[in-house]
């Protein structure tokens, strides 16, 4: 199945995302957030394409709330979920970092989970208690102890809900350097790769962490929210905040220097 997985991922980018890339059509959801013709046909053909893997029904980023909410409520036995392009304002401008992401999940949690930029051609992909690679190699691809002041910190500062940790995360973050790339799904592959070494993010939607918590989960590193120790509980699964890292106890010391600064 997660060969079958990869294999459709890639189709798709390769027929609906790639062609339209450097000459998209744009407009506008209700919400104010950009949407391309492309978004809207690779969410189309995963439609079309993943039944046929597992026959479950399909949750997309490009659906209404509603719909969302009622396919949660009523799939728990089974449900695929897809973020057709993360990173749809580096497509629309052109910038190489943008991917697509597949994840099927079952009582909560993800089984399966591939995401795929088709610029760089790095698929991502794990299957629960099976481990995590990238094209074939096992993740992380390196491992290189560090203390937390010389870690690489992926933060979307943005989505920070407390104005007290937003502003001492710029300018007072015990790390070395800071990234912030724009797509969610990556994020998760290039902690689990080891290219970042922590991560917070205020609040991913569902397709954002469905597949990449789960390749970073396989590659070994640690995961909690703001909220609480347990990542994939609690009652907020449209909106959940990060805060991971590889090594734990870098980890750790993240965790604690985050939660003292809320």
């Amino acid at each position: 199945m997660l060969n079958r997985l990869q294999s459709l991922v890639r189709e798709v980018a390769q027929t609906e995302v790639m062609p339209r890339f450097l000459d998209a059509v744009v407009s506008r959801k209700l919400d104010g957030s950009l949407l391309t013709e492309a978004d809207l046909a690779a969410q189309s053909a995963f439609a079309t394409g993943l039944p046929a893997i597992i026959d479950c029904p399909m949750l997309g980023e490009e659906m209404t709330a509603v719909e969302q909410r009622e396919l949660w409520h009523y799939n728990e036995e089974g449900l695929w979920v897809v973020d057709p392009i993360d990173g749809t304002n580096n497509f629309i401008n052109g910038l190489p970092h943008f991917a697509l992401s597949a994840a099927y999940i079952k009582h909560g949690r993800t089984q399966l989970g591939v995401v795929f930029n088709p610029v760089s051609d790095e698929c991502f992909y794990a299957k629960r208690g099976e481990g995590a690679f990238l094209n074939g190699r096992s993740l992380p691809l390196r491992s290189v102890h560090k203390y937390l002041h010389e870690a690489i910190a992926g933060v979307e500062i943005k989505y920070l809900r407390s104005g007290k940790l937003s502003s001492r995360m710029n300018t007072l973050a015990p790390v070395g350097s800071i990234r912030s790339l724009g797509s969610s799904t990556l994020d998760w592959c290039y902690l689990a790769a080891g290219r970042y070494d922590v991560y917070v993010h205020g609040g991913q939607k569902l397709w954002d962490y469905a597949a990449g918590a789960l390749i970073f989960e396989e590659a070994g590193g640690c995961l909690a929210t703001l909220e609480g120790d347990d990542f994939w509980s609690g009652e907020h699964v449209f909106s959940r905040s990060v805060i991971a890292g590889l090594q734990p106890q870098v980890f750790a010391n993240w965790l604690k220097w985050i939660r003292d600064n809320q």
